[in-house]
């Protein structure tokens, strides 16, 4: 197949943190830089018109609403879809300039790489973090559970692999990740209770050391030193915090009516 034109598209609010690192990184293999902007209040949106993207202002929808948007509004069909905190390594890069020019599927993975507060997250269940983010978006949209977001492709669409990693830059305190937590474990618990899904008491008491174990032991977060023990107890913790509040919802809707 021919060379193929590539959308990047990239959503945002209050990136100005990051927002240079992940245009410079595609820069030279997008015929396209799109960014959703979700109203920010700081220079996100002069740093990256600055650099030669286009900008699109959208008040935020949801992760998954924003995202489809994004994607419809590209100008075209070959996209590539980060997060402002992503960036792609050399590695990556060179993966997905060799498939723009001999485009075979309709779908490419890669694994993702965090940096936990100036740390490579190896273990942990973070990595390798497998994401679909290359894609014919005729093939494909963007589905999930807010705040967890995920490709969903038309049915027997073969995904391709490519090397390299994405560069994922996470939390750079562990305060932000505590912030991050309570605020993720907010909107999974709704997202849940609008699903009708339930949480009993043996899921809120036993799902949240199961996780701690599963990450911790199971998948050597050990071996990531002391932020893997954090990024394990925080993983419990968002467990627990998305269950009890998912039981608080159904105690107030009950006592509503």
């Amino acid at each position: 197949m021919a060379a193929v034109k590539l959308s990047v598209v990239i959503i945002t609010r209050n990136e100005s943190r990051n927002i240079t690192r992940c245009i410079t990184s595609v820069a030279g293999l997008a015929d396209e830089i799109l960014v959703v902007d979700s109203e920010s209040t700081d220079n996100t949106v002069e740093l990256a018109e600055a650099l030669g993207a286009r900008v699109v202002v959208q008040p935020f929808l949801g992760y998954v609403e924003q995202k489809n948007f994004a994607l419809q509004q590209a100008r075209f069909d070959h996209v590539l879809s980060l997060d402002a905190d992503e960036a792609l390594s050399p590695e990556l890069y060179a993966s997905i300039a060799i498939v723009k020019e001999h485009w075979t599927r309709d779908a490419w993975a890669f694994n993702r790489l965090n940096n936990y507060c100036g740390q490579w997250i190896r273990h942990s269940g973070w990595y390798p973090d497998r994401k679909i983010r290359l894609l014919d978006r005729k093939k494909g949209y963007w589905g999930g559970t807010n705040p967890h977001d995920t490709i969903v492709l038309e049915k027997g669409i073969p995904v391709g692999k490519l090397s390299g990693d994405l560069l994922h830059y996470s939390y750079q305190s562990v305060q932000e990740h505590v912030e991050k937590t309570h605020k993720y474990a907010e909107i999974m618990a709704k997202a849940m209770a609008e699903a009708q899904k339930k949480a009993g008491l043996v899921k809120l008491l036993l799902n949240p050391p199961f996780t701690f174990a599963k990450k911790y032991f199971f998948q050597l977060g050990f071996l990531d030193g002391y932020y893997g023990w954090v990024i394990c107890k925080l993983t419990a913790y968002y467990t627990f915090l998305k269950y009890l509040r998912l039981r608080e919802i159904h105690r107030q809707k009950k006592s509503a009516d």
